[in-house]
């Protein structure tokens, strides 16, 4: 167990190395906590408690997309899974084992597959075929990809949108989702994009609440981009 006066310690001795980049992120992190407190004394109190999220984030794992902070939530308001270019892959044990956790444990009431413009995993599915664990990720997007034909051939943005409604629709045929819906809970699904440019959250197609007949009805938004 870490004693009073360690955290200064092993603060010093990253300074000396000069890892400064490092003892600024421990620096920034009390500011955070000490602000944290002063605004809200019971704030980290209420966190010691179990988690009680309604949504469930499925976001890219690109260092421009802090899941909470663009819909101006706190920790504890939203359980969040990223990879790289958003994937809900049955074939993922990390993204499973999360989407049981929220699902079957936290019990969400949302579950959000958020991709964004300017990704570059869609942009490497569309330029590249590589053989390496990020041209294995990216498969299922450069198949998409591909699937789409000359129309699509340069779109990276309308590849971003086709690769959400992709996921969402994994979701809906998902055997965690499928049996939580035959349970009758409240479980309802969304793809949105995000534009890095504006700050701005868009929905690309309409909400799913059960089985699916076909694809996800795309939103008049995704429709007017």
């Amino acid at each position: 167990m870490t004693q009073p006066g360690e955290n200064g310690e092993r603060q010093a001795a990253i300074a000396e190395r000069g890892d400064t980049g490092l003892a600024s992120l421990f620096t920034r992190n009390r500011a955070w906590a000490e602000a944290k407190t002063v605004g809200d004394p019971g704030f980290f109190k209420r966190l010691v408690g179990q988690q009680r999220p309604r949504y469930f984030w499925i976001g890219c794992s690109d260092s421009r997309v802090p899941a909470t902070e663009i819909v101006d939530l706190d920790p504890g308001e939203m359980f969040v899974h990223r990879n790289v270019a958003n994937l809900a892959s049955a074939a993922d044990p990390n993204f499973l084992a999360a989407l049981q956790f929220a699902v079957d444990v936290l019990r969400v009431e949302h579950i959000i597959v958020v991709g964004h413009y300017g990704c570059g995993g869609i942009q490497s599915a569309m330029t590249q075929d590589r053989e390496d664990a990020i041209g294995a990720w990216l498969a299922p997007v450069r198949a998409l990809h591909r699937a789409g034909g000359n129309a699509q051939e340069t779109d990276a943005d309308c590849l971003c949108e086709r690769n959400i409604l992709a996921q969402v629709t994994a979701l809906a045929v998902n055997p965690l989702v499928m049996q939580a819906w035959e349970r009758r809970a409240s479980l309802t699904l969304h793809g949105w994009v995000y534009a890095i440019g504006d700050g701005l959250l868009q929905p690309v197609c309409a909400p799913v609440s059960g089985r699916l007949s076909d694809a996800p009805m795309v939103s008049a938004a995704a429709v007017a981009r």
